[in-house]
Formats: structure tokens, sequence, C-alpha cells
């Protein structure tokens, strides 16, 4: 399944240029740089100095593509919490089939 818009809360997001666009801690908007982890309720975003956990489920981000025209997609956060192998899979009883 190629990446796309649509179809970006179903895969790998390790390697992504993301940007925090709102979050329930206003500290935390503004956090902008390339995804380096992810667990079931955080994304680990490598910034210029440092590495900042942001909690899915309290933000919105910011995601840019790596397709030719550096498509900006905005996913709420909650969309997103789920462990990354199980939010992947193809097969089985996942909700994001």
């Amino acid at each position: 399944m190629p990446l796309t818009p649509e179809t970006l809360p179903r895969h790998e997001l390790v390697g992504l240029d993301v940007e925090v666009v709102a979050a329930s801690n206003p500290d935390a908007v503004g956090i902008s740089g390339s995804v380096v982890m992810e667990t079931t309720k955080l994304l680990s975003v490598e910034g210029a100095d440092r590495v900042w956990h942001v909690p899915k489920d309290a933000a919105t981000f910011l995601f840019t593509l790596d397709d030719e025209s550096r498509t900006r997609v905005r996913i709420d956060g909650e969309r997103l919490v789920a462990r990354p192998a199980r939010r992947t899979e193809t097969t089985g009883d996942s909700q994001w089939r």
C-alpha cells in the first residue's frame, strides 16, 4: 500500500518529518524534527538539539511525506494511539484495515 495522506495512519512513521501544531501542553506546540521512535502512546521527535517525547493522544501532528511534492498531512494523534506493529498490520481484526 503506497504512503498517501489517506493511508498515513497505517504506515511506519519513523523517518518522517513532523511538527506538533496543537497540543494540550502549549510548550509542545512547535516541536519539529524527524520521528526517531514510536511507542503505543508516544512519538519521539529528534530536533536540532534534543529528542522530545510527545504523547500521541494529546497532540495534533503535521507530517511531511517523502513524495515529490512534500505533501503535508495533519493527523489527530488519537488516530495513532496503538502499538505500531498492530496499527500497520494488514491481516486479522485490525481496526485500521
